[in-house]
């Protein structure tokens, strides 16, 4: 399960479909997600969530070995990614993934309250392509204290329910 849906994100950031993850494609979807937003290029989140992308991909470039210049072939971007959810563990899954969940918060975060609200979620699946009704539903998943928000680290938890099949929603696209 988790390798099909690592499989599905490589070819969702794979945008010039060459097979093979170089750091244009994390730019990318960065700047995909920052125009779904209707974020300025120039803006602090925007630069976050690019920076934050580029260095999500310089991650998966060390671990695969390929240098940041490089590019990260499929087989490669399971088994990094593999190894970071089911060896090395949560706190490395967290402090790999946290940096772009924040960034992410932070352009959708409307009332800049460091929280993700329903309106927010729902503009934010829209931007990586999930209707409403599914933003709905993932909502009251995710939000597991009820308090009617996301934290980064409920959303942390998601990204890992949805590559351990818990949840099928995908939080980065």
């Amino acid at each position: 399960m988790a390798s099909d849906r690592l499989r599905q994100r490589f070819a969702k950031w794979d945008t010039n479909g060459n097979g093979s993850l170089e750091r244009t494609d994390f730019e990318q979807e960065a700047e995909r997600i920052c125009a779904a937003f209707g974020a300025q290029p120039q803006s602090k989140q925007a630069k976050n969530l690019r920076a934050a992308f580029g260095n999500l991909f310089d991650f998966h470039a060390r671990e695969a070995g390929v240098g940041p210049n490089g590019s990260v072939s499929e087989d490669d971007f399971v088994r990094v990614n593999d190894k970071l959810m089911f060896t090395d563990g949560e706190a490395s899954f967290n402090r790999v993934l946290r940096p772009v969940m924040q960034a992410l918060v932070g352009l959708c975060d409307r009332n800049a309250d460091g929280m993700i609200n329903q309106q927010e979620f729902s503009a934010w699946l829209d931007g990586v392509g999930v209707g409403e009704t599914q933003a709905r539903e993932a909502f009251r998943q995710i939000d597991t204290d009820n308090d009617g928000e996301l934290s980064v680290e409920e959303l942390l938890g998601a990204v890992r329910a949805f590559h351990y099949g818990k949840l099928d929603v995908p939080l980065l696209g």
